[in-house]
């Protein structure tokens, strides 16, 4: 057994012990034996209604929308082949929760108008950053380095709309900043699932693109690669993956950026590491929502966001200050 799947199964069974201490832990506590029983068709009413209703779509979702951050994270970050190209540091992110708080506080919108605009926000915040990151070419550095303005440039945006907003629709756009899993329904699984059920077959036919762009433009197109079409489509899937994501659960600060260069420290290897860059994000959200909603403030739940950042924001100074040390960035 190869250390890559050593790896991926402690992650798995790290994935599932916290689902089941997600769905059990609460105001009312299940058992082990209680919540078991329940999960497979039996239990009471009361203890169905609280696994199913309420506890049960929130940790899919989580399992769900992690898979889409962190293989998004693996895709930008090996395609690009810099450390800071995550959707949540070069803006990606960032403009889908423009697109979804101005239609919250300036245009009156709500459930999934919102989350199509954060869609159609994310899409047109890349297509924009391809444009201008563009000569004869696209260079990875250049276009972290515009997605890194734009994404200051939207943190801008969303705090002003929140300063002009009615208060209380400011709380509901706060989620839109840093993300949460509150909201979480069937409807959103479902969508999520079925998305995900496209744009993985995507993600495993272009990897074996993305192995060979890895050697260099010409190496790759020596051996048969469309080296532009190949990484627009890929563009295109990562992009897809974190805006649909994000349009449901907000940004999750962070969960792109620090999966796959963990996952890839765990199986150390310098491979692409896809799989367990999903199940690192998928213990990142879980772990992180459970202590968002059991362990900082007793009695007041707070986004699962803050909890991701906390989490995210030392890693990004560590990397900052060791590029400068080593005089690199990636």
């Amino acid at each position: 057994m190869t250390r890559t799947r050593r790896i991926s199964g402690v992650l798995i069974l790290v994935a599932v012990a916290l689902a089941l201490a997600s769905i059990a832990v609460g105001a009312y506590t299940l058992t082990l034996p209680d919540l078991l029983v329940t999960l497979f068709g039996g239990g009471t009413s009361s203890d169905q209604f609280i696994v199913f209703k309420l506890r049960l779509p929130r940790v899919l979702l989580a399992i769900l929308v992690a898979v889409a951050f962190g293989l998004a994270g693996a895709l930008f970050q090996s395609l690009l082949r810099n450390a800071l190209a995550s959707p949540d540091i070069i803006g990606i992110s960032g403009g889908a929760s423009v697109a979804a708080v101005l239609s919250l506080l300036v245009f009156g919108a709500t459930g999934l108008i919102v989350s199509l605009s954060a869609l159609v926000g994310a899409l047109l915040v890349a297509f924009t950053i391809y444009l201008l990151s563009w000569r004869s070419g696209m260079n990875g550095m250049r276009f972290v380095l515009i997605g890194v303005g734009i994404a200051f440039m939207a943190q801008s945006v969303i705090g002003y709309l929140i300063t002009r907003g009615d208060v209380r629709d400011a709380q509901q756009a706060l989620v839109w900043m840093v993300g949460g899993l509150g909201g979480a329904s069937w409807d959103d699984i479902l969508i999520m699932a079925v998305s995900l059920a496209i744009l993985l077959p995507a993600v495993a036919v272009l990897a074996s693109k993305l192995r060979m762009l890895q050697l260099g433009d010409d190496l790759a197109a020596g051996l048969g690669v469309s080296v532009q079409r190949s990484r627009l489509a890929l563009i295109v899937v990562a992009v897809a993956l974190v805006a649909i994501a994000t349009a449901l659960v907000g940004p999750l600060a962070f969960v792109a950026f620090v999966s796959a260069p963990i996952a890839r420290r765990m199986v150390r290897g310098g491979g692409l590491a896809l799989v367990p860059s999903a199940l690192v994000a998928i213990v990142l959200v879980l772990g992180a929502d459970f202590v968002a909603q059991h362990l900082l403030t007793a009695g007041t739940q707070v986004p699962t966001g803050i909890v991701t950042g906390i989490v995210g924001a030392p890693y990004l100074l560590w990397l900052i200050s060791t590029t400068n040390r080593e005089g690199r960035a990636s």
